[in-house]
């Protein structure tokens, strides 16, 4: 393809490489949309080892959103009711500096905070680190990914003593057993699916289970669909342990050798019999038997999962109860095998590798770890003691901290917390209270800019370079291939620039995205994830690649003609040597009860709500609300309800539901459908104030988050539901997705 540029897709976590070329081809003429402007050609591109040429709809379809409804030039107000005002970056940096400098005079640093996003490359994440909790001293930094996949975070590191998934996506198409939990990944990670489920489709002896209260696109592949209650995962996870136990399908030797505290977890599944468990879950023995089996009876088995785990009070203790199965099994470190958590957005991993949330350090470091603070603060030429021991304010640490007044500057960078923070009601209120917000974002307007102070245009994908790691650790360039639009500048670059008007200069004296990346590698050498051996010349001319990539593992260039080696593409799966990166090198059970939801529903709240994405939709609409194709495939919000639970409210397909928590409300046509179990509603989490009337799904969720993660339960709360009469019924069609579509991803022509 001439002129091509090949990049990363910005949606999922599954990290799809795109091929991306000029609107204009030789020849050819030039696309444009209803407003005449160019649209770039985007097609899968056919190297990439993740995604080998497949594409979804958003990724097809990026380019579209490329110039619509761009935030421009920067734009300042004095309080939330007057009127935006253009001024220029000279204005606005001047006025952020000025209110950093007052707030760290009368507050400390405590009393400046930021929120970022998955979606930025890692150079942004990198950089707004160093200012934060290097230069200013503080740990307020904290990203998306806590509502996304802290719990998965935590669960690594507690289990293995290290983040970091240790499969790979090869591991799809060799597993014997595939046991997906808390994940609608046909929909959510399409071409992870695709892949599966075409190995799925081609050997008869490999075995599909889908946990999930939904029967999702997922759970019709499946060869067993378990619709347990939400909230009855720890049950049946541990009833599954039970049986493994009780047969003696156990790894006795990996169990003695490279585990500890199985003792312990031995201990809590003796009290989770089938019996007990299938009346718990709401599904039959049998159900729980055949899961159970097909684990035992595979040589490898191969677990995912992604926010239906995470986004839970028990988050942690879920996720160990996956990896507790494997433990005691003996399945990981080799192909095929392990547990393996999906990513829900481009760069979360790239993210946790910088330290982009408020408890870790770049390089997978912890903040409460005394060697880890000193190694960074030695690389960033800090004095001892610079980078604060404690850990900072998590995402909803930060809205709290609005309402108390103990916030006095709140950044928010590529998110949309109006939208996607629990508890929409109190999370406005809190964001009005703010005495200075900064919102940095490429489209305008969203849903979070009606409550900023200060506006900053970022350039977005295709206008900046930099790195993303997808869920697999497989890293690739995302080089700039055209300029940004308006007054637009990279993330990293704004953060730098305030970091040298505070006095930071010889901290972030940075040419360009590429010294950024090496600067930050360093911070990996001889950890869990070192990328060392990698560099953005090396992605330039090789592609993209997985780490571990030490320096000193790597000879890339033939001294002969000074051309660089054919890359090495063999998979790297992490504990293939079965030591892990705790003290002693073991592996640790986790020995959990079931405590059930946060907010289980009663006689007043009768109903379980959960949420969840659509196949075409991406978080809260920013880009893909403004896509046709996308806004015709999903054009209205709607809650799905069980027909048992329809004929006893008395209420038809389309009719108009109120949806009340003990929060706030929201309005929902109904869409009928045994898909969903009876007693339980889903909501898709996508629409806010400016797509739709009464329809944010996050106005009836809450906080309540896990002890461990401290991500909030997002997935599941108790509600009523109240017909609401002499509506104009919506059509079902237009509340269904083409399942075709969803499953049908293929590689580009």
């Amino acid at each position: 393809m001439t002129d091509a540029t090949k990049t990363l897709c910005p949606y999922c976590g599954v990290g799809c490489g795109l091929e991306v070329s000029p609107p204009a081809q030789p020849g050819k003429a030039t696309n444009r949309d209803s407003k005449g402007t160019p649209i770039w050609k985007v097609q899968g591109d056919r190297t990439h080892p993740s995604s080998q040429g497949m594409v979804c709809v958003k990724g097809a379809t990026i380019a579209e959103s490329l110039n619509k409804d761009r935030l421009h030039y920067p734009m300042m107000r004095d309080s939330l009711d007057q009127p935006f005002q253009r001024v220029s970056w000279e204005e606005a940096l001047d006025r952020i500096v000025q209110r950093f400098k007052t707030v760290l005079a009368t507050q400390g640093s405590d009393g400046v905070c930021m929120y970022g996003s998955g979606q930025f490359q890692t150079q942004d994440y990198y950089i707004a680190q160093k200012l934060l909790k290097g230069c200013l001293g503080t740990n307020n930094f904290d990203a998306n990914s806590r509502l996304c996949m802290s719990s998965a975070v935590a669960g690594y590191i507690q289990s293995f003593g290290s983040d970091g998934p240790p499969c790979c996506y090869d591991d799809l198409e060799l597993t014997d057993c595939a046991f997906l939990i808390g994940t609608n990944t046909a929909e959510c990670h399409p071409i992870v699916f695709n892949r599966l489920r075409k190995y799925h489709k081609k050997n008869q002896h490999v075995k599909m289970i889908v946990v999930d209260p939904r029967r999702t696109p997922t759970a019709e592949a499946a060869d067993l669909h378990l619709a347990i209650k939400p909230g009855t995962d720890i049950d049946l996870l541990n009833g599954i342990a039970h049986l493994l136990m009780r047969w003696g399908y156990i790894d006795s030797e990996f169990i003695e050798e490279c585990t500890n505290n199985f003792p312990a977890f031995a201990e809590v599944i003796s009290h989770y019999p089938p019996e007990v468990v299938a009346k718990i879950c709401g599904i039959e023995e049998r159900e729980i038997e055949i899961a159970a089996q097909y684990w035992a009876e595979s040589k490898r088995v191969l677990s995912l999962w992604s926010m239906g785990v995470n986004q839970s009070s028990e988050g942690t203790a879920k996720v160990r109860n996956i990896i507790n199965l494997h433990l005691m099994t003996g399945q990981i470190g080799k192909p095929g095998a392990g547990p393996f958590s999906l990513t829900g957005q481009p760069n979360a991993m790239g993210g946790r590798e910088a330290g982009g949330l408020s408890h870790i350090l770049p390089g997978y470091r912890l903040v409460k770890n005394p060697q880890h603070r000193a190694e960074v603060e030695q690389a960033w030429g800090l004095t001892p003691g610079a980078i604060s021991p404690n850990p900072g304010r998590t995402a909803w640490d930060m809205i709290t901290g609005l309402e108390t007044g103990d916030v006095g500057l709140l950044w928010i960078a590529a998110t949309n917390p109006a939208v996607s923070m629990p508890d929409l009601v109190r999370t406005k209120a809190a964001l009005m209270r703010s005495p200075f917000t900064i919102y940095q974002d490429a489209y305008y307007p969203t849903e979070t800019a009606a409550f900023a102070h200060v506006l900053l245009p970022a350039a977005q994908w295709g206008e900046k370079t930099g790195v993303m790691t997808n869920s697999e650790r497989v890293i690739t360039l995302c080089p700039a291939f055209k300029p940004p639009v308006g007054d637009g500048r990279p993330d990293w670059e704004i953060f730098a620039e305030v970091g040298r008007r505070l006095g930071f200069a010889d901290k972030f004296a940075f040419k360009n995205s590429a010294e950024v990346y090496a600067e930050f590698v360093e911070l990996t050498r001889d950890r869990p994830c070192d990328q060392t051996g990698i560099s953005h010349e090396r992605l330039h001319q090789e592609g993209p690649i997985q780490w571990p990539c030490a320096d000193s593992s790597i000879n890339n260039i033939d001294r002969h003609n000074s051309r660089p080696k054919v890359l090495d593409r063999t998979p790297k799966r992490m504990y293939t040597d079965f030591r892990f990166n705790t003290p002693d090198g073991r592996a640790r059970f986790g020995a959990y009860h079931s405590r059930g939801l946060a907010e289980p529903a009663d006689p007043n709240y009768p109903f379980v709500l959960t949420t969840g994405r659509l196949y075409g939709h991406w978080h809260t609409l920013t880009r893909t609300g403004r896509i046709d194709k996308i806004k015709q495939m999903h054009p209205n919000p709607f809650i799905e309800i069980h027909p048992r639970d329809a004929v006893g409210l008395g209420i038809t397909d389309g009719e108009l539901l109120e949806v009340r928590s003990r929060r706030g409300r929201g309005r929902f046509p109904a869409l009928i459908t045994k898909a969903i179990a009876p007693g339980t509603v889903f909501v898709p989490m996508h629409w806010g104030s400016l797509w739709a009337d009464q329809a944010e799904a996050n106005a009836l969720t809450h906080p309540e988050a896990c002890p461990d993660s401290l991500q909030p339960e997002l997935k599941a709360c108790a509600v009523q539901l109240l017909p609401v009469r002499n509506h104009i019924e919506t059509p079902q069609a237009l509340l269904e997705s083409p399942k075709s579509s969803i499953l049908s991803a293929a590689p580009s022509a």
